[in-house]
């Protein structure tokens, strides 16, 4: 973490120095990157970035790897401003390949804030440039997100139709990557159609991949939907154990670790166990407050003032389930 610091504030004394330069906002763009794949976390250079006029060439990469680095610490809304502003920049320049980039991920932070139907147009306009490219890559990527956006909003046969797509491109391609990820969500898929087996199964083989690739994101996110699939169950000894999991993949992850914790504290609920499942979803309510993560802060305090109010009440304030 100190030698990144100490290159953002190399970085920032270099954009100050030479505003002009395209190199050294490329280099700004490709440390972001870095972070993206290995230690998320809120930079300095924002109002750098969002300051450049909007003709200059390396803006739009730079507010796209911005955003980019927003999403993982909960902050959809501002993601979300980002890649609207990138898109806008990329349609101007005439850029395909970054439309399409910035369109899919602008259905991701959209399905993320419950903006589904916008999420579904956007990730079929890039999969239709990503077709008319044959890119199939981006393909795979933009089949990705509508398939997520289509989940959540409880098309399930669809979202499953377009996530196998998905894994078929990917698995014809012999993109491990792409086909852990489609295990992943196919097993999310299965699980909100009561399929528990199948759902099971696509998380296994997503871990199987996720643990030879050292995918350390991806087996956080899968060890949670399992955990959480135990949970629906009342299987809630299986779920803590998945948390546990979880937890030891959240490395440089705070928001991953947050989201962990919320759900333990959910599951120690379940369990009658109050005083630890408090305790529990205060770290993680530190966590997002830190983060500026709003909606997660939002639901740690309904989880408490749920509790407070209703300790007799027999289901979870978000899910329904009851304890």
């Amino acid at each position: 973490m100190s030698e990144d610091v100490n290159a953002e504030h190399l970085l920032d004394v270099f954009t100050s120095a030479d505003t002009d330069s395209d190199n050294i906002w490329d280099v700004c763009a490709y440390f972001m990157d870095h972070l993206y794949w290995h230690k998320p976390r809120l930079v300095v250079l924002g109002p750098k970035f969002e300051g450049l006029p909007d003709n200059h060439p390396s803006k739009p990469q730079c507010l796209f790897m911005l955003s980019l680095l927003i999403s993982p610490v909960g902050n959809q809304l501002e993601s979300k401003r980002l890649l609207g502003h990138a898109l806008k920049l990329c349609r101007e320049q005439g850029d395909d390949i970054w439309v399409a980039q910035a369109l899919t991920l602008l259905s991701d932070a959209n399905r993320q804030l419950a903006f589904y139907e916008e999420g579904i147009s956007q990730a079929k306009e890039a999969l239709d440039i990503y077709e008319r490219l044959c890119d199939t890559s981006g393909q795979v990527h933009s089949l990705r997100s509508l398939a997520r956006s289509l989940h959540g909003s409880n098309q399930l046969d669809t979202a499953q139709e377009a996530a196998s797509r998905a894994l078929d491109r990917s698995s014809a391609e012999g993109d491990q990557f792409q086909v852990s990820h489609c295990h992943r969500l196919l097993g999310d898929i299965f699980q909100s159609k009561g399929e528990s087996e199948a759902a099971v199964d696509h998380f296994e083989m997503a871990l199987g991949i996720a643990s030879r690739l050292n995918l350390r994101n991806l087996q956080f996110w899968t060890h949670y939907s399992l955990a959480w699939l135990f949970f629906d169950q009342g299987k809630f000894g299986d779920a803590c154990t998945h948390i546990e999991h979880s937890k030891s993949h959240a490395v440089n992850y705070a928001y991953n670790l947050g989201c962990a914790m919320d759900l333990h504290a959910t599951t120690l609920f379940g369990q009658g166990r109050f005083e630890e499942a408090k305790s529990e979803v205060l770290c993680a309510a530190e966590t997002f407050e830190k983060l500026g993560a709003a909606g997660d802060l939002e639901r740690c305090r309904e989880l408490l003032l749920h509790r407070r109010e209703n300790k007799h009440s027999g289901c979870h304030p978000r899910t329904g389930q009851c304890w």
